[in-house]
């Protein structure tokens, strides 16, 4: 934790701090240390995974068109083998929380975001999901029906919500292959819910969510000197 707080104090003194991050093992240790890290922008400089990246690992675009972009290629073993919950859990934006804190961070989202009500849409895309154990996004919004015009962005939304209350995560990432097997492309998401990925005791909380809220909250603070209350706020909720 003393070389996460050197890194985001070094920015809060404007020192810069490039280049914490050289592998994948490297990124599962932040994620542990850390608790919760945004995939992209946070809005709270240099908290985001990219930002931590050594310069030799972030997005590199070459003339023919291909790109490399390790961090993207990493967060799936994060997620298989790292100990992580990763989903829309940011302010609706992506990013990773450590097995440690997802019992504080679900007991207090869910206490925000109660359960879907029966017959919803909410409540039809979750019963979906549960009877399948997971599906990647595409085929589960086709399950559910959405397939006209314009469908995906409103069936992304109510996915998204669900991601934001810690009914869905992700558990896996899915690659389409060429003619000569190899991956290519971004992926899809691997949808399932927590209980199923990490089993309802690694979810169950013994403190109350205003508790887990203010723990957090605490954490986070200290860690991130830069921030405002506002902004953790904004990241917690």
């Amino acid at each position: 934790m003393k070389e996460l707080s050197d890194y985001f104090g070094k920015i809060h003194d404007g020192g810069g701090a490039i280049g914490y991050i050289h592998s994948c093992p490297e990124l599962i240790e932040c994620v542990r240390q850390i608790g919760f890290l945004p995939l992209l922008d946070s809005g709270i400089r240099g908290y985001a995974a990219e930002s931590m990246m050594a310069e030799e690992c972030r997005f590199t675009q070459f003339d023919d068109g291909t790109w490399e972009w390790p961090l993207w290629q990493w967060k799936g073993s994060a997620v298989r083998d790292g100990g992580c919950v990763y989903g829309k859990f940011f302010a609706g934006k992506a990013g990773f929380v450590s097995r440690e804190w997802w019992p504080d961070l679900y007991n207090w989202r869910r206490s925000q975001n109660p359960v879907p009500e029966e017959g919803s849409i909410e409540d039809a895309i979750l019963t979906t999901l549960r009877e399948q154990g997971s599906m990647i996004t595409r085929e589960l919004r086709a399950a559910c029906d959405f397939t006209g015009k314009n469908m995906r962005s409103k069936f992304d939304g109510y996915v998204g919500r669900l991601q934001m209350g810690t009914y869905i995560v992700t558990e896996d990432f899915v690659y389409p292959v060429d003619k000569h097997g190899r991956e290519y492309g971004f992926g899809w998401s691997l949808l399932t819910t927590p209980e199923r990925l990490l089993g309802r005791e690694s979810c169950r909380c013994e403190r109350t969510p205003e508790e887990s809220f203010q723990r957090m909250a605490e954490h986070l603070a200290q860690l991130l000197p830069d921030a405002t209350e506002r902004q953790i706020k904004r990241i917690l909720k």
